[in-house]
C-alpha cells in the first residue's frame, strides 16, 4: 500500500465520504480524529516519539495524562513488514519511562521492560529502539513503567504485510478501546486495597432476591461462608471509570467512514487497563480474520469479548447506506465504549440498552454443579498444586480446574444474549497456515494463578514478583507446554512477551496463534511454545493484578555447548 502524504489538507481530504468538514481535535492523532476514512499517522524507518505530561479532554473536562507526540492514544504506528525500524523515544517526564511493543517479536533488549530488559528511559533523555519488524498484523504499545499506561502512554500499530494480504479489505479502521478515569491510579489502588468491592454498585440485594432475582438464599449463604461475591466481575467499574474509543467518550460520536458494499476492516485492540469488553455491531455480522495480529480462517460471529492486551481483526460488508453502532459493552455491563460505522459524517444510529448483570456460578469456582454439597470440601488443599505457597494471598486452590475455551467468557452464554447470538470462543479459532513449529512438547510447565481478593493480593503459584526470585527457566528452542490453572474467581489475561504460543484446542497443525490467553474463573489454558532466548515478563494484563504481583520473568538461555 502506498502511504499518503499526512498534510492537514490531506486529512480534511480523507473525510470527503459525504462530510463537509472535518474538524480536528489537537489532542488527537489523524487516525483517531472524530471522524476517519482510516488515514495512518507515523510511518517509515526513522520515527521520534515524545513522552511528556499533557492534558486530556473527556466529556469537556480536563485530565492530566502522559501523552506521545501530544496526543492520547499515541500515535498510529504503519509499518510494513520486512522493514527495519529505528524509533527514537524522547522523555520529557521527570521520572523513568519505557515502551513495550505488545505483540511485536523483538529482541529482549528492545522488548521495553525496566528491570527485566532494559533500565528505563532516564527522565529528560533519548533511548533508541531499532530492530527488524519481522510480522504483519494489528499490534499496540505502551509504557511498561509505574501507572504511566493507565494515564494515557498507549497506541495502536499497524503492520502490513509484505504480500499479498489473505483477507482482502477496501478500508481499514483501528477501533482502540480504553478506559480512563479522572481519578489516579494510585488512588483506585488504595480504595479496592481497603474495600475490594469499593467500585461495585451491582451486587445482590435483598429486594432482588424477593424479586426472584439472581441467587437463591440457600446459595447466597453458601457463597457468604466463603467470603466471595458472585456479582464482583470487574475490580473497577463505570462507577469511576470512562469508557473511550479512540480517544473519544460515546457522546463524540466517532465515526468510521465506509462505502455501501464496502469490505471494511476493523482493527480491534483492547488498551485498556482493567476492563474486558463485549463488542458487537446490531444489524452486522463480524468476519474475525486474525487474532493477536495472526490470520485466522474466517468465522462469522455476532459478538466476541476480549480482554486487555488482546487484538481482533474483523471484516465487515454494510450493503446498506444507514449507520451502524459499534458497541464495546464491558464485562460487568457498568458501561459502553461507543462509536459509529457510517457512509456519513454526522449520522447516529440506535444504542442498545444495557444488558443484564451476569452473576459468577459454581463453575467459576472450578466446580461445575451448582448447589453441590460443599460440606467437608476444603477450598485450600494444597496437595492439588504442591508448588503454590499458601498463605494469605491465596484465597483458594482450583478443585476441578476445567478447559473453557469452549466458553464465551463471563456472561456470553444464552442466558444473558440468546442462543441466537453467535459468540466467538477460542476454539472457533483456527490458522490460516500450519503452525512454523509442529514439534509436541518436550515438557510441561504448569502455572497456578494465584489471589485473595479480600486483601486484593495477586500472584503467580502464591508469590508475587517481588517474592519469586527465581525466574521460569527455559532452554533456547525447546518446545515447552505451558498450562495455566486460575484459582481465583477472575478472570486473568496473560501475557507472554517475546513469543506466540500455540492454543491447545484441538486443531493440531493449524492451532491458533496468540501472545495473549483469558484464562476463565475456575479455569485451565494450555498452550505450546517455542523458547527464544532472552528474558522476558509474563504476566496478567489487568493492569492492578501485575502491579500487585502476577508476574514472574521467564528465562531462556542457550542449551549448553551451543552457540548463543
Amino acid at each position: 500500500m502506498k502511504y499518503p502524504d499526512l498534510t492537514r489538507r490531506r486529512i480534511l481530504q480523507g473525510a470527503s465520504l459525504g462530510a463537509s468538514a472535518l474538524l480536528l481535535d489537537p489532542w488527537l492523532p489523524a487516525w483517531a480524529q472524530p471522524v476517519s476514512a482510516g488515514l495512518p499517522t507515523l510511518f517509515g524507518e526513522d520515527i521520534r516519539l515524545r513522552v511528556a505530561r499533557d492534558t486530556l479532554m473527556v466529556e469537556g473536562r480536563p485530565s492530566r495524562v502522559i501523552s506521545i507526540n501530544g496526543t492520547v492514544p499515541a500515535p498510529l504506528l504503519r509499518l510494513r513488514q520486512g522493514q527495519k525500524l529505528c524509533l527514537t523515544v524522547e522523555n520529557a517526564l521527570d521520572e523513568d519511562t519505557s515502551l513495550h511493543w505488545h505483540g511485536l517479536i523483538v529482541p529482549f533488549q528492545m522488548d521495553g521492560v525496566p528491570g527485566v530488559s532494559f533500565p528505563g528511559i532516564k527522565p529528560h533523555s533519548t533511548f533508541t529502539y531499532e530492530f527488524p519488524i519481522e510480522q504483519a498484523g494489528t499490534y499496540w504499545y505502551h509504557s511498561h513503567s509505574g501507572f504511566q499506561e493507565w494515564m494515557g502512554q498507549y497506541g495502536p500499530i499497524v503492520i502490513d504485510p509484505a504480500g499479498v494480504d489473505p483477507a482482502p479489505y477496501d478500508r481499514d479502521h483501528v477501533i482502540l478501546l480504553s478506559d480512563h478515569s479522572f481519578v489516579h491510579p494510585a488512588k483506585i489502588l488504595r480504595n479496592l486495597k481497603v474495600e475490594p468491592g469499593y467500585y461495585n454498585f451491582q451486587r445482590q440485594t435483598l429486594a432482588g432476591m424477593l424479586a426472584g432475582k439472581d441467587q437463591p438464599l440457600a446459595s447466597r449463604a453458601e457463597w457468604g461462608k466463603m467470603r466471595m461475591d458472585p456479582t464482583d466481575i470487574s475490580d473497577v467499574t463505570g462507577v469511576v471509570l470512562n469508557y473511550l474509543v479512540n480517544g473519544h467518550d460515546p457522546k463524540a460520536n466517532w465515526t468510521a467512514l465506509f462505502a455501501p458494499g464496502e469490505r471494511v476492516k476493523l482493527r480491534f485492540i483492547n488498551g485498556s487497563a482493567m476492563t474486558a469488553f463485549n463488542v458487537r455491531i446490531p444489524g452486522l455480522t463480524m468476519s474475525v480474520v486474525a487474532a493477536d495480529g495472526q490470520d485466522v480462517r474466517p468465522i462469522a460471529v455476532d459478538e466476541f469479548q476480549f480482554s486487555p492486551g488482546e487484538t481482533y481483526d474483523v471484516i465487515v460488508t454494510p450493503s446498506e447506506d444507514r449507520a451502524f453502532t459499534i458497541v464495546g459493552e464491558t464485562v460487568d455491563r457498568s458501561g459502553m465504549a461507543l462509536a459509529t460505522l457510517a457512509p456519513r459524517a454526522g449520522m447516529r444510529a440506535a444504542v442498545p440498552p444495557r444488558r443484564k448483570r451476569p452473576v459468577l456460578t459454581m463453575k467459576d469456582m472450578g466446580m461445575d454443579m451448582e448447589g453441590m454439597d460443599m460440606s467437608g470440601m476444603s477450598m485450600r488443599d494444597g496437595t492439588l498444586a504442591p508448588q503454590v505457597k499458601l498463605g494469605p494471598g491465596v484465597d483458594m486452590i482450583n478443585p476441578m480446574p476445567m478447559d473453557r475455551t469452549g466458553d464465551p467468557g463471563i456472561g456470553l452464554d444464552a442466558a444473558y444474549v440468546g442462543a441466537d447470538n453467535k459468540v466467538l470462543v477460542y476454539k472457533d479459532l483456527v490458522a490460516r497456515e500450519a503452525n512454523p513449529d509442529l514439534r509436541a512438547a518436550e515438557r510441561e510447565i504448569e502455572v497456578h494463578l494465584t489471589g485473595s481478593m479480600d486483601r486484593y493480593m495477586w500472584s503467580m503459584d502464591g508469590k508475587t514478583m517481588s517474592e519469586a526470585h527465581e525466574p521460569i527457566p527455559m532452554r533456547a528452542g525447546e518446545r515447552v507446554r505451558v498450562t495455566l490453572i486460575n484459582d481465583t474467581m477472575m478472570a486473568h489475561p496473560i501475557h507472554l512477551h517475546g513469543h506466540f504460543f500455540e492454543l491447545v484446542t484441538g486443531h493440531g497443525a493449524h492451532s491458533p496463534r496468540k501472545h495473549t490467553v483469558n484464562v476463565l474463573p475456575g479455569g485451565k489454558v494450555s498452550w505450546d511454545v517455542t523458547a527464544i532466548g532472552g528474558d522476558w515478563a509474563f504476566h496478567c494484563h489487568m493492569f492492578l493484578h501485575m502491579a500487585m504481583g502476577m508476574m514472574r520473568v521467564v528465562q531462556v538461555r542457550p542449551v549448553p555447548g551451543e552457540p548463543a
